[in-house]
């Protein structure tokens, strides 16, 4: 039986490979709305309001790209393997892995609010989109802080 478990270490190279997939179709898609932001800065010879609406969301594709690759490569060292990667680049153990993904949600929701912050349709919608981003950012920041302490 400890044969078969140290074995099925491999098995998460399923995550590891989905997540090397996700990333670098997401770095795919980012190239994509780079080329769409740059296509509408000439074309309008950057007066459209809407370049900073695709720059913002350019940032935030790149962002969960990058995380993505990150993850992945910390999965990879965590069961598989050490990697000739900095030590920053990774998460040496579960905890820090959570905190990685938690780090990531915090800044997606930062830039979405910013999309919604651009919109800005009606205030008390997001007032209330502001609170709901700050309630769940602090619980993820508290859940980092206070979740690998013994």
């Amino acid at each position: 039986m400890p044969r078969l478990i140290e074995k099925s270490k491999y098995i998460a190279l399923i995550a590891i490979v989905s997540m090397l997939v996700a990333a670098t179709a997401a770095f795919i898609w980012g190239a994509y709305k780079t080329y769409l932001a740059l296509a509408l800065m000439v074309t309008s010879t950057g007066k459209d309001p809407l370049i900073t609406f695709y720059l913002i969301q350019l940032v935030d594709v790149f962002l969960i790209a990058i995380v993505l690759y990150l993850l992945s490569a910390s999965v990879f060292e965590l069961f598989i393997g050490e990697l000739a990667l900095p030590g920053w680049m990774l998460a040496h153990n579960i905890h820090e892995l959570k905190a990685k993904l938690s780090n990531l949600m915090i800044l997606v929701m930062a830039v979405k609010f910013l999309e919604q912050l651009l919109e800005w349709k009606n205030p008390q919608e997001v007032l209330f989109y502001a609170l709901a981003v700050s309630l769940v950012s602090g619980v993820l920041i508290a859940f980092t802080q206070l979740g690998g302490k013994d």
